[in-house]
């Protein structure tokens, strides 16, 4: 059993940076790839970054690229992603969720992840 705990979510303004954490229990953190998704009112829950087990490999959605990265820390159980020059635009609640497989590529289909945090929420005002 994997449990997933995000936090650092919060109310900024346009432009300002943010860092969201998903702490992790369970084995398998280690060798799974992580993901980041997040879902705005009234529009299906997207793909926004995903990492490798090793961390050596990263992907990102266009809408975030350049402003987002994503890290993690398997020592620490944690994956964080870095959010900066928000938008708008990226209000949403922000989801972590576990690859169902050991794969070594950047899967970003909801489908792909049997675990998920509960999610925490992003709100940037213009």
């Amino acid at each position: 059993q994997v449990q997933l705990v995000e936090s650092g979510g919060g109310l900024v303004q346009a432009g300002d940076s943010l860092r969201l954490s998903c702490a992790a229990s369970g084995r398998t953190f280690s060798i799974s790839a992580m993901g980041w998704f997040r879902q705005a009112p009234g529009k299906e829950r997207e793909f926004v970054a995903g990492i490798n087990w090793s961390g050596g490999s990263t992907g990102y959605a266009d809408s975030v690229k350049g402003r987002f990265t994503i890290s993690r820390d398997n020592a620490k159980n944690t994956v964080y992603l870095q959010m900066n020059s928000l938008k708008p635009e990226d209000t949403a609640v922000y989801y972590c969720a576990k690859d169902r497989s050991t794969r070594s590529r950047i899967v970003t289909t909801i489908s792909s992840y049997d675990y998920w945090g509960q999610g925490t929420q992003v709100t940037v005002s213009s």
